[in-house]
């Protein structure tokens, strides 16, 4: 490992404001964005679902959410350790995270 790397965790320095979604960029490219997301209770607003232009892959590290996939029966709880590949324009939103703590997801585009 070169000298100016250096191992960093996934779960330090977690955000303490509680009152938002947080989005943190960890490493990009021309190829892919890898974040971290951290929520606290939230979820996406009444009526809105995501259409994104690039597909996403999602993995819930800690916490537990609900998300809600169009043309899907019921919502899709994740627990640490799931996770879903969710094509470009398949519509979605999150109907649910852990209001009690932090809900860690890491989230891949293309």
């Amino acid at each position: 490992m070169a000298g100016s790397e250096k191992v960093q965790n996934i779960f330090a320095d977690l955000p303490v404001d509680i009152g938002c979604e947080h989005f943190e960029k960890l490493l990009e490219c021309d190829h892919f964005k890898l974040e971290r997301i951290v929520s606290y209770g939230q979820a996406t607003a009444d009526g809105e679902w995501y259409d994104q232009d690039h597909g996403e892959w999602v993995l819930l590290l800690k916490g537990s959410a609900g998300l809600l996939i169009e043309g899907e029966v019921g919502v899709c709880e994740l627990l640490p350790g799931d996770y879903l590949y969710l094509p470009a324009h398949q519509r979605h939103r999150v109907e649910w995270t852990l209001a009690e703590g932090a809900t860690v997801w890491l989230a891949l585009h293309k």
